[in-house]
């Protein structure tokens, strides 16, 4: 009686195995894909049907104690310990942003400062805190809204539930 029990178990537990497989190889389908992976970003970035995302309106530095608003480096910095704060208010951390976007302009000598948005862009991406690295654009612009900003940054976050 009890080989007939186990003999009788076993298509069960054939059927309930390759269940639980198929679901680890669709639930694995479903996980952000980056591909193309330059020395600051990936080229390209697919996120899955299933997954939320978190977008984050424009910002840029507040200024500093004595009034002025620091160079590139330093707004790039400030910025994203900004978006830093946001994210973990929400749930979400930097290691989520799949994009960035930035707007330069010229500081007072004509001179658009990209190797300093690059020195601290890569404090907060492709780190050994945050190994990611979303795809980003960073273009030159005329003028910013803000006096004394010398970038905007914009991101979008997105996780698999």
């Amino acid at each position: 009686m009890k080989a007939l029990r186990i003999l009788s178990l076993t298509p069960l537990a054939l059927v309930l195995g390759s269940m639980l497989a198929t679901s680890a190889a669709v639930v694995s389908a479903q996980e952000i894909e980056r591909k193309g992976e330059a020395r600051h970003f990936y080229t390209t970035i697919r996120v899955p049907a299933n997954a939320e995302f978190l977008y984050l309106s424009g910002s840029g530095a507040s200024p500093q104690e004595d009034g002025t608003w620091g160079d590139m480096e330093q707004q790039t910095i400030d910025t994203f310990n900004g978006f830093k704060d946001k994210l973990e208010a929400e749930g979400w951390s930097m290691s989520d942003i799949i994009q960035v976007r930035g707007f330069g302009v010229a500081d007072e000598f004509g001179l658009l400062d990209f190797d300093g948005f690059n020195r601290a862009y890569r404090q907060f991406f492709g780190t050994e805190d945050n190994a990611q690295k979303p795809v980003r654009s960073f273009v030159e612009i005329e003028d910013l809204v803000v006096d004394g900003w010398l970038v905007e940054i914009e991101v979008r976050a997105a996780r698999v539930p």
